[in-house]
């Protein structure tokens, strides 16, 4: 029978032994799909010749269409009472489908893999969350979500870190991808998504969260049809949280814009990996930190100068000219993460009840990732008949509209005051 953890119990490194395997997973998956998925927009524009509103259609299509998954899933682990199997079952989704890119030789081929890793995604991506957020208490929650969004992240740096090195070993330099250097990649980074899926399994372990408990006296079963948690419908706050992220989202364009601005600019392939190694070593040293701000002086503040951080960092990437610009500019787009993205999740957890935490994740990824398909559509089509900058003026303006609602309309609960 699965085992279900009933209270803190054991904690690893001063985390709760869910939140801490939890991280372990996302660490792996996160090297993993660093190492390929980072560079598919490079192969299907250097290796495939494919142009560039075609692959902000497969990025958006990647994202979008599989969100609506995220809200089922994330309901259906309110519903049954279990996170676990269904994150198991995401994260098996997306490692199935990664090996596949090695033998793609179209822009459909590359876009049905990409369509199922985001179905693995949107599987597990609510489930997970809420587990995280059952597995911390109160006044620790900005810190686990930090915890578990710098472990990620440190998984990509790692990843990215191994793929620059096996992209210069295979192809010495060069402006444009080979194919041998993807497919490379691809093989070498399915090892750590099968790592990850077998942590999941055998470390993590469901969370019984308060009312879960049958008359049969098992935990974690099904709540009854029609109990008033179950059917309570979330309140204002929530819902102009996710109108506000929508807008902000809708300037924020799949990250392939990101690595096509800087090949744009000149970048070699290796180059544009150790960019993104600084984006994510910044995001990684940043994430537990603000996290652990945002319990002590509260979520709103912090997310509102992670967005701030955004809106400039996007600014810069419009108007950037040098190589040094693009530097300092990935870096800043890394503290944009680190601050905002692990509180911004907290902040969700904040604004429900713990039994609709699931649902909520849901609807929140799922806001996100459906704007990202007119957001990557939009980014495609300013590129191709505007300019380069035209996606990141745009998105700057986007987020400058989506802090300034969020900072006069969205009020917050009073911080867990620690001792």
């Amino acid at each position: 029978m699965e085992r279900v953890e009933q209270g803190e119990g054991k904690r690893v490194l001063g985390f709760s032994r869910n939140v801490f395997f939890l991280g372990l997973v996302s660490f792996l998956t996160d090297m993993s799909s660093e190492m390929i998925f980072t560079l598919v927009p490079l192969f299907l524009l250097n290796v495939l010749r494919v142009g560039i509103p075609v692959i902000g259609l497969i990025e958006g299509i990647a994202e979008g269409t599989a969100s609506l998954l995220k809200v089922l899933s994330g309901w259906l682990s309110d519903r049954i009472g279990r996170r676990k199997n269904l994150a198991v079952l995401g994260y098996g989704v997306s490692t199935l489908a990664k090996p596949f890119l090695y033998f793609a030789t179209s822009w459909g081929a590359v876009a049905g893999v990409r369509f199922v890793d985001r179905v693995g995604k949107g599987i597990r991506t609510s489930p997970r969350d809420a587990l995280v957020a059952d597995s911390a208490s109160e006044e620790e929650m900005g810190r686990s979500f930090g915890f578990h969004r710098g472990m990620d992240t440190l998984g990509a740096v790692i990843g990215l870190s191994a793929a620059a090195l096996i992209v210069y070993l295979v192809q010495r330099g060069g402006l444009e991808l080979t194919r041998d250097a993807f497919q490379i990649l691809v093989l070498v980074g399915a090892i750590p998504a099968a790592l990850a899926v077998l942590v999941l399994m055998f470390f993590v372990r469901e969370r019984r969260r308060p009312g879960d408990c049958a008359s049969d006296g098992h935990l974690g079963a099904a709540p009854l049809p029609g109990r008033p948690e179950q059917t309570k419908r979330f309140d204002l706050r929530f819902k102009l949280f996710l109108s506000i992220m929508v807008v902000f989202t809708l300037g924020n364009s799949s990250d392939a814009f990101l690595i096509l601005r800087a090949q744009d600019l000149e970048f070699s392939v290796p180059q544009i990996l150790l960019l993104f190694v600084v984006f994510n070593a910044v995001y990684a040293l940043t994430s537990l930190p603000a996290g652990l701000a945002s319990d002590r002086l509260g979520r709103k503040g912090v997310i509102a100068v992670g967005w701030s951080i955004y809106a400039l960092t996007y600014l810069g990437l419009a108007l950037a000219s040098a190589a040094w610009h693009v530097w300092l500019l990935f870096a800043a787009y890394g503290l944009y993460c680190g601050i905002a993205e692990g509180v911004t999740r907290a902040f969700v957890a904040d604004l429900v009840p713990p039994e609709r935490r699931g649902t909520a994740f849901g609807f929140y990824h799922a806001s996100v990732g459906l704007a990202l398909l007119p957001a990557s559509l939009i980014a495609g089509w300013l590129w191709h008949i505007v300019g380069p900058e035209a996606p990141f003026l745009f998105g700057a303006g986007m987020a400058t509209m989506a802090m300034l609602g969020f900072a006069f309309l969205v009020r917050e609960r009073e911080p867990v005051m620690l001792d």
